[in-house]
């Protein structure tokens, strides 16, 4: 249920919200820093290649942690700032990943089937909690979201609903529902994996 899944993404996220919207705020701070001061190498296509290149290396250790400490807030822990050190070591396979995500979306709008995407979209998620590799991760999404595409293009729409709504909050609140977004990412995967493994389970 489309209600269920936002009432506790937002109680989870209401429990740390300053918290989980101060490391987005930081995040947007420094890619700002970064672009600021990569100004000047911009000037060359090796120096747009460089600044590119951190740009993406810091928001992949950005996401990896951010995603590791929504999971720790569904425990009830404490989001810890170590989790981006833990997680760098899966940069290179999250950064390869989302690039064949991208990949696949574009050859999905291309031939319409825009609707079978949203079965990838757990593969940060497989990468943060059970340490998958680049087509492991694609390929558990998909097997975790069979029978679901409907629900969760749904859920999709709910979301960018969330987010047209932080916009017209004159953008402060978009620092709100980012997380709040990421949070229902994530708290539905934790849904669909449990499901997932009790039906192993019974198949056993």
């Amino acid at each position: 249920m489309i209600s269920e899944v936002f009432s506790t993404s937002w109680k989870y996220t209401k429990s740390q919200i300053w918290v989980l919207v101060g490391l987005y705020i930081g995040f947007v701070i420094l890619s700002m820093i970064v672009s600021l001061f990569g100004m000047p190498a911009q000037g060359s296509i090796t120096g747009q290649v460089i600044v590119n290149i951190v740009s993406l290396l810091i928001s992949c250790a950005f996401m990896l942690g951010y995603i590791k400490n929504l999971f720790q807030t569904l425990d009830g822990e404490e989001p810890q700032f170590s989790a981006y050190g833990q997680q760098s070591r899966k940069i290179i396979t999250y950064f390869i990943t989302c690039i064949l995500f991208g990949i696949i979306v574009c050859i999905g709008l291309a031939f319409l089937i825009i609707p079978g995407i949203y079965r990838l979209q757990f593969f940060s998620a497989l990468i943060v909690e059970e340490d998958c590799g680049i087509i492991e991760s694609l390929q558990k999404s998909w097997e975790l979201t069979r029978g679901q595409t409907m629900p969760l293009l749904l859920l999709a729409l709910v979301m960018i609903g969330i987010m047209i709504i932080g916009c017209i909050l004159f953008l402060v609140g978009v620092f709100v529902a980012v997380p709040l977004i990421y949070m229902m990412q994530c708290y539905t995967f934790r849904k669909l994996n449990t499901i997932s493994k009790e039906e192993v389970q019974q198949l056993q």
